[in-house]
């Protein structure tokens, strides 16, 4: 469940996230709390990084410097993973935000959970599938760069369709019938990257209604104005 007080340490590989991803991205961040700490790393002395010169001022990110001191070796997953060890350890934040779509963070993102912290993953398509489950919710970028409706194929349409119907039967009454929040937080805790974005909705409600297999109620909550929904499969 997203808690929008949580103090937040935002870590960012800026050798491997695009800069012109970083506003819809704090965007995105702010869904699951307050980004406390801001930090971007890479070697802020090459030309590769000039595009986030700007980005930095304009959205108060501290940059780390990280000498590449050996050709071939990533120093700034390095540096990342000692500086959010020791934030790990002062105590002082909630959870943490990586920004990569680099799988050497995978071990780190478990490190943090087994301290009770949520972690949140920020990346590309590409992301190793290890890292992913290593997060508790992990989002992709393009869904932040690209509101377009997503074509779906086949293969993620029947899998949409498992992931589902097995929330529904996890967390539905005797009469089939579940609401749609225990149905949404089911699914995350089992698919960090789960999305209705990734099929070509906002949210998970408009999501449903538009599966020919998911029958949609919305019924009114008897002490208050707020509209439930509930949903069950056919």
């Amino acid at each position: 469940m997203k808690n929008s007080t949580k103090k937040l340490a935002v870590i960012i590989d800026a050798d491997n996230a695009q800069a012109g991803a970083i506003e819809g991205l704090l965007q995105e961040i702010a869904r699951f709390g307050i980004s406390f700490v801001r930090k971007a790393y890479g070697d802020w002395t090459t030309s590769n990084l000039n595009g986030w010169k700007d980005v930095l001022h304009r959205f108060a990110i501290q940059p780390v410097q990280q000498f590449g001191y050996t050709k071939g070796k990533n120093s700034t997953d390095a540096s990342m993973i000692i500086d959010a060890m020791d934030m790990l350890y002062s105590k002082n934040y909630d959870g943490f935000c990586i920004v990569s779509s680099d799988s050497d963070f995978t071990r780190l993102a478990t490190r943090i959970r087994q301290e009770g912290l949520s972690v949140y993953g920020f990346g590309e398509r590409k992301t190793p599938e290890a890292f992913i489950a290593a997060c508790d919710a992990f989002v992709y970028v393009e869904n932040i760069l690209d509101h377009k409706k997503q074509s779906v194929s086949p293969s993620e349409k029947e899998k949409l369709q498992t992931i589902i119907c097995r929330a529904i039967d996890s967390v539905s009454a005797d009469d089939g019938w579940a609401a749609l929040s225990a149905v949404g937080h089911h699914i995350m805790k089992n698919n960090p990257d789960f999305d209705a974005r990734n099929y070509g909705h906002l949210k998970l409600g408009k999501l449903v209604e538009d599966l020919d297999y998911i029958d949609v109620e919305h019924r009114p909550d008897k002490n208050s104005r707020i509209i439930h929904i509930f949903i069950r499969s056919h």
